[in-house]
């Protein structure tokens, strides 16, 4: 056990990619006579993948990507830009919000990113915006992807505590608009207190009426996702399809942004991106399952119960723990690896699984943006050519701004709780 997480570790210090990391692992403990064979490796990432829940996963990553290539994100943040954009900062802020409602579509952190920063960057920077600040602050609401519904991360979590997923997507809605909220107020103040360009006319905010008209479509896709599962009308694998099919119609048929032998392209975009995520869930699956049977999870909770008794002190540890693995490992497999291990402790001290559910998503949607592993640090820096050290210096205020958020969203329970409450 002690060499399996010496080589799990030292092969994510080096910067191997995260599904060869648990590969590697798990098959130097087969080689080395561990209790792990492979026919144990074989058939427990079948089972992981044999599940109704998780083909939510590569069906909403689809309806991001059809969505995404439908040009939504400018329609959204029209609408965004007709709210804020009025206000000190309002272009930035805007920006924020678009991400909001656009990660809203997506369930994905750096396609949220993606969508929007290549739209919002070059138009910010062209305006006369500082460069590192409106990609710092565009990289940190990105995780809006991750903490909003239909998140992909939600989804594995439900899968992982047993919860419902359909709780968990409504459990993520305030404390999304919590994120929100913090990360705008950011953005006003660093405009208060720096000089700002005029606001071109190319980015005057239009009549929120009219943004609200042309954006309409757009703007009915998560209501249709989160009404339609809050209702019983679907389930949330079903609703998933269900944003695959409405993707298509408005992207197609109203706002005719896409043509239909376009479709495979997407499709395959799609897989390329399902594929890794799916590897991941798999691999992490069998290494979680080893470190139960080697009692690794009771012997975490034992530590951590022994530091303290204080649940208070146990809900700062674990958010300790959280924002540090966050650091080295993708969001996706951290929650598969360590909700078996934390899941227990935070219910010993009387914490709601769904609220814990959103308190671990919620540590590792900042992780998007901290070094040494923030995924969207990186796909930032492959759209504006800054080097990470550049941008992690410049998602630092942002990251203060997501923590403070973090602190409010961990000790108030009812913001996660509430409007999970009816199902």
């Amino acid at each position: 056990m002690v060499l399996l997480l010496i080589v799990f570790f030292g092969l994510l210090f080096i910067g191997v990619p995260i599904p060869a990391t648990l590969g590697l692992a798990l098959f130097q403990n087969t080689v080395t006579g561990g209790d792990v064979s492979l026919v144990f490796i074989a058939r427990t990432m079948v089972g992981s993948m044999n599940s109704f829940p998780i083909l939510a996963v590569p069906m909403f990553i689809l309806a991001g990507e059809i969505m995404g290539r439908g040009g939504i994100s400018k329609r959204l943040f029209d609408f965004s830009n007709s709210l804020v954009g009025g206000i000190t900062g309002g272009v930035p802020m805007a920006t924020v919000l678009t991400c909001m409602l656009f990660g809203s579509i997506s369930g994905s952190g750096p396609a949220t990113f993606a969508a929007v920063g290549t739209l919002m960057i070059p138009m910010m920077v062209k305006q006369g915006y500082d460069l590192k600040f409106v990609t710092g602050i565009t990289a940190a609401a990105g995780s809006f992807g991750v903490i909003l519904p239909p998140s992909i991360p939600m989804v594995m979590y439900a899968v992982s505590a047993n919860v419902s997923i359909g709780s968990m997507f409504m459990a993520g809605i305030i404390p999304g608009i919590i994120f929100g909220v913090f990360l705008m107020g950011y953005a006003y103040i660093y405009c208060k207190f720096n000089t700002i360009p005029p606001v071109p006319p190319e980015l005057a905010p239009m009549p929120v009426l009219k943004s609200f008209k042309e954006g309409f479509f757009a703007l009915l896709a998560p209501v249709i996702i989160l009404g339609g599962i809050y209702s019983g009308v679907f389930t949330a694998t079903e609703a998933a399809a269900v944003a695959v099919v409405y993707g298509i119609l408005i992207s197609r048929f109203i706002y005719k942004s896409i043509v239909l032998k376009d479709l495979p392209k997407y499709i395959y975009n799609a897989a390329a991106t399902n594929g890794p995520i799916l590897l991941i869930v798999a691999l992490a699956t069998v290494f979680g399952r080893v470190l139960t049977f080697e009692g690794i999870p009771r012997q975490i909770a034992d530590g951590i119960m022994g530091i303290s008794t204080n649940p208070i002190i146990i809900l700062l540890i674990i958010n300790l723990v959280l924002l540090i693995i966050g650091l080295f490992m993708e969001p996706l497999s951290s929650i598969i690896i360590l909700t078996p291990i934390l899941l227990p402790i935070a219910l010993s001290i009387g914490v709601d699984p769904i609220h814990f559910g959103i308190i671990m998503i919620a540590n590792l949607a900042i992780s998007l943006v901290t070094p040494p592993l923030g995924i969207s640090l990186f796909v930032a820096a492959s759209i504006t050519k800054l080097p990470i050290l550049a941008l992690s210096r410049a998602a630092i205020g942002p990251i203060i701004a997501l923590l403070i958020a973090l602190l409010i969203i961990v000790f108030v329970p009812e913001l996660s709780t509430f409007l999970a409450g009816g199902l």
